[in-house]
């Protein structure tokens, strides 16, 4: 399945992506699309030929749980909506606690690393063999970026890769910004990653920039990309002709112009590390070479790609939520750290949930830093430290208001009242009617008054 150059698309960056020459495709996060519903852009480069890839962030196939029917069902959906070749997701937990540890359920609002452990491993692919089946396409599955490592792994990330392609047939979806954070942070090495994983299976490969603070680097994909990501990109060119390549970006956006200089620079990138053309088919060039002839017809490349499924033994998925929630908790509720983790790491993800919570929820939820002005940051960043998330960010733009206004806050009374409305127009059990969104617009505004 041939992609090309692509782009993220996001609203912010609408206008500018259907302005740049030589886009074959776009990458939209499923969860920020309705279900019946494309935005104008969307619509307009499908009637170009451009083709969109809904990018899931929220099933957490990593997780000990089996992944939430509902989910599954919303990103079918999203596909089967923007006609996608394929959709694609993380090797990443979101989530921890419930039934399986009696426990509350913690919400990490990130993509958290899972342990390359046997144990995982067999809660991992039980987990995409269950989406395999539900998704009407195939499924393709992310590498992550992290800042911390489990003690006591088993495999290295390449043999974990290669191990996952082996039993579920799923493809990859390789993010050099992901190996070189990896690098970096963990002193993993990426040119030992592509050695071992299973580079014909790779459905597509991410581009995206990060920044370097205090020997740590962030994945922040709101800088340009950087000399040495594209040497890890040049690395893997010198393996395989990836099918397609995209540029992430998802803050701080430039213009048009800058956006079009990085696809450039992946382009020289892709061209200058090709190999010499060799006439010999290779077994690994063959191989992916009818993946992009569209053979696999059925979902992860075909149901004849994949070993025999296996049940995961007992205990596995109880030993894994338990593991997973210590470390959640003592990431997101000050809970004492699991044994033979990196306690500074630990405090500098931990600060980094935090801080990205409060970022998320003035996108969701603008007016909350408009209403608590200089104030909000630190007052959410006070209500986060005693309460882990246990739902989505709008649930918790939220419950932070809630716990703002039983606190007493804000001081000044205008802002109280405006809070106040803000709170009440959005925690009833369904949206309100027309007329009364006028109401409490036209009371808004004589309270700002």
């Amino acid at each position: 399945m041939e992609l090309g150059i692509g782009i993220g698309w996001r609203p912010e960056i609408a206008d500018e992506v259907e302005s740049l020459a030589g886009i074959d495709w776009v990458e939209a996060v499923a969860e920020n699309l309705c279900a019946d519903h494309l935005p104008d852009s969307l619509v307009r480069l499908r009637e170009r030929g451009v083709r969109v890839v809904p990018h899931g962030v929220a099933l957490g196939l990593g997780g000990a749980d089996r992944p939430d029917p509902v989910r599954l069902a919303s990103l079918a959906a999203r596909a089967e909506l923007l006609g996608a070749p394929l959709v694609t997701e993380h090797i990443a937990f979101v989530r921890a606690g419930g039934p399986l540890t009696a426990s509350p359920r913690l919400e990490a609002g990130h993509l958290l690393p899972v342990p390359r452990t046997w144990d995982a491993l067999d809660v991992l692919c039980e987990n995409v063999r269950i989406a395999q089946d539900s998704l009407p396409v195939p499924l393709a599955l992310e590498n992550i970026a992290a800042l911390i490592t489990w003690p006591d792994e088993e495999l290295t990330e390449g043999q974990f890769l290669a191990e996952l392609v082996e039993r579920t047939g799923v493809r990859l979806l390789i993010d050099v910004a992901n190996l070189h954070t990896n690098h970096v942070n963990l002193g993993q090495d990426p040119a030992k990653a592509l050695d071992e994983l299973p580079v014909e299976a790779i459905a597509y490969v991410h581009v995206a920039g990060g920044v370097e603070r205090n020997g740590v680097w962030h994945d922040t994909h709101a800088h340009p990309v950087t000399a040495p990501v594209l040497q890890v990109l040049a690395e893997l060119r010198s393996r395989v002709d990836p099918p397609g390549v995209l540029l992430e970006r998802d803050d701080a956006f430039p213009p048009a112009a800058e956006l079009a200089g990085e696809l450039d620079a992946i382009r020289a990138t892709l061209r200058r590390a090709a190999p010499p053309a060799d006439p010999r088919p290779s077994p690994r060039g063959a191989a992916h070479a009818g993946d992009r002839d569209g053979d696999d017809a059925g979902n992860g490349g075909g149901d004849g790609d994949r070993a025999p499924a296996a049940a995961v033994p007992a205990g596995t998925r109880d030993r894994t939520a338990v593991a997973q929630t210590a470390l959640l908790s003592a990431l997101v509720a000050e809970t004492p750290a699991p044994e033979g983790f990196d306690h500074r790491r630990l405090r500098v993800q931990s600060r980094a949930l935090a801080a990205k919570r409060a970022d998320v929820v003035a996108k969701v939820a603008p007016e909350l830093p408009e209403i608590l002005g200089d104030g909000y940051r630190a007052a959410f960043l006070a209500y986060a430290g005693s309460r882990p998330m246990s739902g989505g960010y709008r649930r918790d733009a939220l419950d932070f208001a809630e716990h703002v206004l039983i606190a007493g806050g804000p001081a000044d009374p205008v802002a109280r009242r405006r809070l106040t409305y803000w709170w009440q127009d959005r925690s009833g059990s369904r949206p309100p009617r027309r007329t009364t969104r006028l109401v409490r617009a036209a009371r808004a505004a004589l309270v700002g008054k």
